[in-house]
């Protein structure tokens, strides 16, 4: 499958533009801010029905329009084209249609058009909290294993009512035990299946990043990743029972599988305090080529890859080894930002691999001459 054209409408810097693809390399040059980044968020958008970047739909509108729509044409071999497409209206609920009927429940939708993006955003999984690591473990799995999505969506619900519950309760200075256990109860059976599908897809995840750790770095040194989870040491519904006094004193639950995270390792050692820059930059690629496999390996196709300005940090080799292997065989189409024109050129002179070099200067989008 690949993105053969794009149609943008008001989103974000782009009031209109319309593009056609390669099947395998694009590469967007501009200078920082011209909006090629936003491209890529375009196709994002499409794959997960949400922008990579803002969370809050209606303010990728363009200023002072009263809408925005992105529009995708997908070919897959000997079958017909599928059209994509969002439209955001103010104060409207967003709408998302296939082939012009629409997407009901969105969460049907993730993995249908599977995507992995690579952008400097990705140094915070190293950097920022728990959240970012556990949400993109729940986004690779969910990709491809409906029943993981349906668990997640049960437990975070739940969740929610648990902790409406005791803040209700703190509040009114009341406590009903048996009203609490019912969501105790309904958090057990997903929690435990959220557990296992983490514990098997990190069994299997491991080897494939690691060997591409080892790839884009030259292998000089050892990484590793761990799941850690209160699940480990006992049962969801024990945990919640003993984290009863706590969770009615801080008005919230505590202990559960959203408190799960990953512990990243460079030779034995947390890669967030003793990792230099490059590392952690190799050690981001690595995760993500490696969901990219990962992804490819459970659907049975290829993923549609985003490298978001990741040049950045990677001396030249690195770079020309890192353009090499998305080129080859494994990998299907790729979208590539960087600033600077002279060095993709570089990269593609006197190469076989197809691809397309596009300009991008204040929200226009122009394609260059092969030379």
């Amino acid at each position: 499958m690949y993105l053969q054209k794009l149609t943008l409408n008001n989103f974000k810097n782009y009031e209109t533009a319309e593009m056609l693809f390669s099947e395998k390399i694009n590469c967007f040059i501009g200078a920082n801010g011209a909006g090629k980044t936003n491209v890529l968020d375009a196709v994002y958008y499409l794959s997960f029905c949400k922008s990579y970047f803002n969370a809050a739909d209606q303010q990728n509108i363009n200023h002072n329009k009263q809408f925005f729509s992105i529009h995708g044409l997908y070919q897959r071999i000997g079958k017909t084209p599928d059209l994509v497409g969002c439209v955001q209206k103010r104060a409207a609920k967003k709408s998302f249609k296939v082939n012009k009927k629409e997407v009901d429940r969105l969460a049907d939708h993730i993995g249908m058009i599977p995507l992995v993006m690579i952008s400097p955003y990705d140094r915070d999984l190293i950097n920022d909290g728990s959240e970012l690591r556990r949400r993109f473990i729940d986004g690779v799995i969910a990709q491809f294993d409906p029943v993981y999505l349906d668990a997640l969506l049960t437990y975070n619900k739940a969740l929610q009512q648990r902790n409406a519950l005791l803040k209700q309760f703190a509040e009114q200075q009341r406590f009903e035990s048996e009203l609490l256990q019912l969501w105790d109860a309904q958090m057990a059976v997903p929690a435990t299946v959220i557990h296992e599908k983490r514990k098997e897809f990190l069994s299997q995840f491991k080897p494939i990043f690691q060997k591409y750790y080892e790839t884009v770095s030259g292998g000089n040194e050892t990484v590793e990743i761990q799941y850690e989870s209160a699940l480990y040491e006992e049962q969801m519904e024990k945990l919640l029972t003993k984290s009863l006094p706590r969770d009615r004193a801080t008005r919230y639950t505590n202990v559960g599988i959203h408190k799960d995270d990953l512990n990243f390792l460079i030779d034995g050692y947390p890669l967030k305090k003793f990792g230099s820059q490059g590392q952690q930059k190799s050690f981001v690629i690595a995760v993500r080529l490696a969901q990219f496999d990962f992804t490819f390996d459970r659907l049975g196709y290829k993923p549609i890859l985003l490298l978001d300005d990741i040049f950045d940090k990677l001396d030249d080799q690195r770079v020309a080894k890192l353009v090499q292997l998305v080129g080859n065989d494994r990998f299907g189409q790729v979208f590539i930002t960087d600033t600077q024109r002279q060095r993709i050129e570089l990269l593609f002179e006197g190469s076989q691999i197809d691809h397309k070099i596009f300009e991008v200067k204040a929200g226009t989008v122009d394609q260059l001459a092969s030379e």
